[in-house]
């Protein structure tokens, strides 16, 4: 699978070919799973309530840390997202 970082985010990312309508992804860029340690996701994950949208996610850093394997529903982009400790970053997953 293939990922692009979310544009006005930090540590967002999406799958590469989805969401054409939303945010112009950053810089082109593209990553793998292997490099964004996609297998130090744990078998179980721990759902959170779910987001309005992708930049919600960055702000939980102040008030709600995440941990790894946390998993997260962002309803503007009717998808899944999990947090990745190692990286800290959000990348979205098939649920």
């Amino acid at each position: 699978m293939q990922y692009k970082k979310m544009a006005g985010t930090a540590a967002v990312f999406v799958y590469a070919d989805q969401h054409a309508n939303t945010p112009v992804e950053r810089q082109g860029l593209i990553w793998n799973d292997q490099e964004l340690q996609l297998n130090t996701i744990p078998e179980s994950l721990n759902r959170k309530p779910s987001m309005a949208t992708n930049l919600a996610l960055e702000g939980l850093e102040s008030y709600d840390p995440p941990s790894h394997g946390d998993l997260r529903r962002v309803e503007s982009l009717d998808a899944e997202f999990v947090y990745v400790k190692p990286i800290q970053e959000w990348v979205e997953l098939a649920i």
